[in-house]
């Protein structure tokens, strides 16, 4: 557990130190542009996506992570090189926005698919909560960084910094492919034959295997709906950050605090709370409860749109994304097959993920131009309603029927 928790934190610390950047860029390229950058995200997921199932059905498994985080670290460099030159540039600046988004994805989506592959089902219900709190602590470490730092190191130095972070999660991914060499549940001969050392299939086998699988289906509308619903919130604070605060140095700031703020809270809840209920109440209450909550945070938004308000909404939204939703849904992929942990689950983790944001912007800024922003938090309510619903009909599946997941597959 201690592998994958340091390898979470220095994962998610790398990524949150850049986080604020990517939103003050968002904001730099003008709020009536967002729905173009997530636009340009989703057309960016799908031509990596495919090239991502190439590398993966000819990689052996011990050095896909390797790979993907080191190419990372290069393309992350180069953006360091090109905002020293150019700080000011706004072509950089959107494409450092679409590329922070895909590659945050396909980072952390393969890191919990090692670990789904590492741990079997009554492990991953027992120590996910735990090491997904390494996340936590890297996600209130990054942006902590980032306010601090900004000033001083400007946009360009948090890159080069955050590379050199990047690069030492290679050290983890070492340690945790040889523990389970040694001593992992495939390592055991008396237990279930070894997984093959690559994982094989089509470079779109993913998105066949998620077309062929009711349970998987659940699972991407599970997320559309989460994303819609997320969506709708960050144009809303991106709308007030800019302006409230014109300065680029302040938003990065500020985004820093509110990323602190969620972690902070984030880490005590998956610590004490979120094994806990996964194992009480079952996977279920981990899927439902957020969604619930949402419900009535978009209910509050639609009678009062006000900043504190919304700073609630977003952290009540996050901070149970992190601390319930996220788990929740990693542990449904805990006794799935090899492909479905690394290319169905990849899939909908970058293509559904930010496929749905693209949608969902569009959507937003439909309903802002055609009705009003009030209209917005109403239609933010009935999504959340019927996410609340797939998270339970997923969780019910997972807790009361084990053996039909993988017959799904």
């Amino acid at each position: 557990m201690i592998g994958g928790f340091l390898l979470f934190f220095l994962l998610f610390t790398s990524y949150f130190m850049l986080r604020p950047v990517r939103e003050t860029f968002g904001i730099a390229g003008g709020i009536d542009n967002l729905q173009w950058l997530f636009t340009g995200t989703f057309v960016a997921t799908l031509l990596v996506v495919p090239l991502y199932g190439w590398v993966a059905s000819r990689t052996p498994r011990r050095r896909l992570l390797p790979i993907l985080y080191s190419v990372s670290a290069v393309v992350m460099a180069g953006f360091a090189i090109s905002l020293a030159f150019d700080p000011q540039n706004i072509w950089v600046a959107r494409a450092f926005y679409i590329w922070l988004s895909v590659f945050n994805l396909f980072v952390i989506s393969v890191a919990w698919s090692l670990m789904a592959d590492l741990f079997e089902r009554d492990q991953a219900h027992r120590l996910f909560g735990q090491m997904a709190a390494g996340a936590s602590l890297g996600g209130l470490a990054g942006p902590i960084l980032s306010g601090i730092l900004v000033g001083p190191l400007g946009a360009s130095g948090l890159l080069f910094l955050s590379t050199g972070i990047l690069l030492l999660t290679l050290l983890c991914v070492r340690y945790l492919i040889g523990w389970r060499d040694r001593v992992g549940p495939k390592a055991d001969e008396g237990r279930e034959p070894p997984a093959p050392d690559r994982i094989g299939g089509s470079i779109w086998a993913g998105l066949t295997l998620i077309l062929r699988s009711p349970y998987l289906l659940l699972i991407a509308g599970f997320v559309l709906l989460l994303t819609t619903a997320s969506t709708f919130l960050y144009f809303e604070q991106a709308r007030i950050v800019e302006a409230t605060f014109p300065d680029r140095t302040r938003q990065t700031q500020v985004f820093a605090s509110i990323d602190a703020a969620v972690q902070s809270i984030t880490i005590m809840i998956q610590i004490f709370f979120t094994g806990r209920l996964a194992k009480r109440l079952g996977v279920t209450a981990l899927l439902v409860a957020v969604p619930v909550t949402m419900m009535f945070g978009f209910g509050l938004l639609a009678f009062a749109a006000t900043f504190p308000v919304l700073v609630a909404a977003m952290m009540v939204r996050r901070v149970g994304e992190y601390a319930l939703v996220r788990p929740g849904r990693e542990m449904l992929f805990a006794g799935v097959d090899i492909e479905t942990k690394y290319k169905a689950k990849n899939a909908i983790d970058t293509v559904v993920y930010r496929g749905g944001d693209a949608v969902a912007g569009w959507l937003y800024t439909g309903i802002v131009a055609l009705l009003s922003a009030g209209a917005v938090a109403i239609a933010g309510a009935i999504v959340a309603a019927l996410w609340g619903a797939v998270g339970l009909a997923i969780g019910r599946r997972h807790d009361c029927k084990p053996e039909s997941r993988t017959a799904a597959m």
